[in-house]
């Protein structure tokens, strides 16, 4: 299947989103100076996924979005369950609102983990708490008002620590090119097969 040029750029730099993590559209968007809406589009046509990770795109406001060129549930919710299954593989969750759950730490004198969800400056997303230090409780503060600007424009904290899951970066394209061309490749020489 041929692409256009745009996929192109915007399947490379999906392959550029580390596993674990997530995007938002607008974060994509700004890193290929185009709209949300052109990076959803060429999403919506992806002809390789998951290989092509496009389920590691999410609203910017934690918000799950849409798959295979589905915003909202499908009447079987196949295509929301599908992607949020893909996510979970990559140990990224979502609540029961379809919500992102970030997972970060708080100071107690504690040293146990705690399971209980604490809301955050991003709205309507979920945090699981975890015990730290003071100093790394004070990071964390300073991580969150970093990562919510309150307009919802995808401007998410640069820390890409094991416990923050949003990517906003640095893209290594020309390793994303190299294997988008394997991707590409392999899959042509399937087609070829049959």
């Amino acid at each position: 299947m041929a692409i256009t040029e745009f996929q192109e750029r915007v399947y490379t730099s999906l392959l550029a989103i580390p596993r674990g993590k997530v995007c938002s559209y607008a974060t994509l968007a700004k890193s290929l100076s185009t709209s949300p809406r052109a990076v959803g589009g060429a999403l919506r046509n992806n002809p390789y996924a998951p290989e092509v990770p496009c389920h590691r795109v999410i609203a910017s406001d934690g918000y799950v979005g849409g798959f295979m060129g589905d915003w909202q549930k499908a009447p079987s919710s196949i295509n929301q369950t599908k992607k949020l299954d893909l996510l979970a593989e990559e140990g990224v969750y979502f609540d029961g609102q379809g919500r992102l759950v970030v997972i970060t730490s708080t100071s107690t004198s504690a040293t146990t983990t705690t399971s209980s969800f604490k809301s955050t400056p991003r709205p309507q997303t979920r945090t699981l708490t975890k015990t730290k230090t003071k100093t790394q409780q004070q990071k964390h503060a300073s991580t969150l008002l970093d990562q919510a600007d309150g307009n919802g424009n995808g401007n998410h904290n640069d820390d890409n620590s094991d416990n923050d899951p949003w990517f906003n970066g640095p893209w290594d394209l020309e390793a994303a090119k190299t294997k988008l061309v394997e991707i590409m490749t392999t899959k042509r020489e399937r087609k070829d097969d049959f």
